[in-house]
C-alpha cells in the first residue's frame, strides 16, 4: 500500500509525463523547479537550472525536435523523509523523424514545494542497456 506522498509524486510524475509526451512545453517545465538540474546522455554538460534546460529545448525544436509520445514501465518511488523522494522508470519516447522509440531509463528527483506541490529538482536519463 502507498503512502500519500508516494502517490502525490506518482501522480506528478504522471502529469510531468503527459506534458512531455504532448511536447506541452509549458506545462513539462512547469512540472520542474527553477533550480531543477538535468543530466542526458544526449547533451554535452550538465544543465544547471530549467531556464538553461529551456534554452536547450528551444535550439532542439529549432532543429526539427518534437515529441509524438512517450509512456513509462516499471516505476518505483522511494520517499525519502516528508519533502523528498527520488522515482526511478523505463521512457518510450516517440520523436519527430526517429524510426525507432528511443529506450531511456530516468531518475527524477522530487521535492515538495512549501505550496505543497510535489515538483522535479533534478532528472537523469540513460540509454537503456
Amino acid at each position: 500500500m502507498s503512502t500519500p506522498a508516494e502517490s502525490q509524486v506518482r501522480l506528478a510524475a504522471a502529469e510531468l509525463v503527459a506534458a512531455f509526451g504532448a511536447h506541452d512545453t509549458e506545462r513539462y517545465f512547469a512540472a520542474f523547479a527553477v533550480d531543477a538540474t538535468f543530466l542526458f546522455h544526449t547533451a554535452a554538460a550538465p544543465l544547471r537550472s530549467r531556464a538553461e534546460y529551456e534554452a536547450v529545448w528551444k535550439s532542439w525544436e529549432a532543429d526539427g525536435f518534437h515529441v509524438l509520445g512517450c509512456v513509462t514501465t516499471d516505476t518505483q518511488v522511494q520517499v525519502l523523509g516528508t519533502d523528498a523522494a527520488v522515482l526511478t522508470h523505463h521512457v518510450r519516447t516517440r520523436l519527430t523523424g526517429e524510426e525507432t522509440e528511443q529506450r531511456e531509463r530516468e531518475t527524477i528527483v522530487f521535492r515538495r514545494e512549501p505550496d505543497g506541490r510535489w515538483l522535479g529538482v533534478h532528472e537523469h536519463l540513460s540509454p537503456e542497456p
